[in-house]
């Protein structure tokens, strides 16, 4: 498989689980495109420059367009957007959606809906009540002492 069928596999599997097994539907909602305009700008930022140094590079057999034997590849054109191969873009975008789709998903089911403070629950003294009414601070902070 290349990585353009990847990319296109990818993306139709993500646009099926947000709609139909999630049901989120982030694709139909105008606050997600919007997210992902800015994530859209840093991805062609970092990843142009990281394609563009060489740091990342592709089989020629395996994108749309070809790669140069020498030098940078072209910022525009030959199958590149900011000289990276269009197919980062599939990725990205299924990783942007998955996530979100996945984060409301959960969010939805309660899962961690309140957030915990202090110090973890299997680390906690069984006297935890005595503890604090003896003035001890849970958190270790020392801000729960009386002047006593």
């Amino acid at each position: 498989m290349t990585y353009t069928q990847i990319g296109i596999a990818v993306v139709i599997a993500s646009i099926v689980t947000d709609v139909l097994i999630l049901r989120t539907r982030l694709v139909t909602r105008r606050g997600f495109w919007v997210s992902y305009a800015i994530v859209l700008f840093f991805q062609l930022l970092t990843n142009g420059v990281l394609t563009w140094l060489q740091v990342f590079r592709y089989s020629d057999t395996m994108i749309v367009g070809s790669q140069p034997d020498q030098g940078p590849p072209p910022f525009i054109g030959n199958g590149r957007i900011a000289f990276q191969p269009f197919e980062d873009l599939l990725m990205g975008f299924s990783l942007c959606l998955l996530a979100t789709s996945l984060w409301i998903f959960w969010g939805r089911r309660g899962v961690q809906r309140t957030p915990m403070s202090g110090p973890p629950i299997w680390r906690r003294s069984g006297s935890g009540a005595a503890a604090r009414a003896a003035g001890a601070d849970p958190g270790g902070s020392g801000h729960g002492q009386s002047a006593a």
